[in-house]
């Protein structure tokens, strides 16, 4: 057996405890090679790669980042792309290719998928978006680190009397803010799945101050947005893979909030810091696990499949299922555990 494998899309916590498990599961247990292809499909298309053996794996395992490097490079965005991928599997004779990424990533494993190209998925985004897996690896980690910042954020914001607005990653569902929020305390927690009332968010942080010295903490994810008529929206620009580039919304809010309530008010974007350093132990046993699972997908022939945690088993689902709609916060649990503790 060979396989070729790469990270695809953001980088993030795990990735590189998912390589490891999958040459040693591959090189010890199923007798395979495991080809490892530099900045996602860029490598494929290049013929930049390395052989990944364990030896070329030891003492990765607790390291942020990948060895293999990403990007958002696409065989789709080429004329000539999956018969350029085509050939690198003949060149190298490659049985398929493990492809470690988002719902962008795992959208063009699934395209490949048709047109011959065989693919195993392995889910990573730190947003806990993709559909099919209840957890993907790096969200624990991104949510230790925004809890943390919050929890640093109250002495300060409570020193002064202060609104303090932490702006965390979540472009289309807000998983870690409604998990940071509700770990950390935060006064209120916004999230794209919910437009926001400007109106009633400076209402409650008048009441809650109002001849009281308190500490107000919101935490907003990125790809919040107000309701309609509320204020204006963050504008953001567009990156040359036609994604906008997030990042805005706290500021914008601050300012609102300051200039409606009167109240100081500051804000901490945590951006890429949530992405980087030492996973979690949680994560990087999850990402053992997903490892694992996919070069015994691999061996088995079983393309077209994601690995995924389910019931806290790994199991497989088609990789059509997987990314055919963004997994988004269940508003039940948002307004029973998360809205009763708005501005209390």
């Amino acid at each position: 057996m060979r396989i070729g494998v790469m990270t695809s899309g953001g980088d993030c916590p795990g990735l590189n405890a998912v390589i490891r498990a999958l040459v040693r599961k591959t090189e010890k247990v199923h007798g395979g090679t495991v080809i490892g292809f530099r900045d996602a499909w860029r490598g494929v298309l290049e013929d930049d790669f390395e052989v990944l053996d364990i030896e070329r794996c030891r003492g990765i395992l607790p390291r942020g980042g990948t060895i293999l490097g990403t990007s958002r490079v696409q065989p789709y965005q080429f004329e000539d792309g999956v018969t350029r991928v085509a050939e690198a599997m003949r060149r190298h004779s490659l049985d398929g290719f493990i492809v470690i990424g988002g719902d962008g990533s795992l959208g063009a494993a699934r395209d490949l998928m048709a047109d011959g190209i065989a693919c195993i998925g392995v889910p990573k985004t730190i947003d806990n978006d993709i559909s099919a897996t209840e957890l993907t690896f790096g969200f624990d980690t991104a949510v230790h680190v925004a809890t943390s910042a919050i929890d640093r954020l109250h002495t300060t914001a409570e020193a002064h009397d202060r609104v303090m607005v932490v702006e965390v990653m979540g472009r289309n569902t807000g998983h870690i803010a409604v998990r940071a929020g509700l770990a950390g305390g935060a006064t209120l927690t916004l999230i794209p799945e919910v437009p926001f009332q400007i109106e009633q968010i400076c209402e409650a942080l008048t009441r809650r101050h109002n001849g009281n010295k308190f500490a107000s903490i919101l935490v907003v994810a990125e790809g919040a947005q107000p309701a309609a008529g509320s204020m204006s929206a963050a504008k953001y620009e567009v990156d040359r893979f036609g994604h906008e580039r997030l990042g805005g919304i706290g500021q914008v809010l601050a300012s609102e909030i300051e200039g409606r309530t009167g109240l100081e008010t500051r804000v901490t974007t945590l951006g890429y810091i949530q992405r980087g350093g030492t996973p979690t132990a949680f994560d990087r046993i999850l990402a053992t696990r997903f490892g694992v699972a996919a070069a015994d997908a691999a061996a088995e022939g079983d393309w077209g499949k994601m690995v995924a945690l389910q019931s806290d088993n790994i199991c497989r689902v088609e990789l059509d299922a997987a990314v055919s709609h963004p997994k988004t916060v269940d508003l039940d649990f948002y307004e029973q555990v998360v809205s009763p503790f708005f501005a209390g």
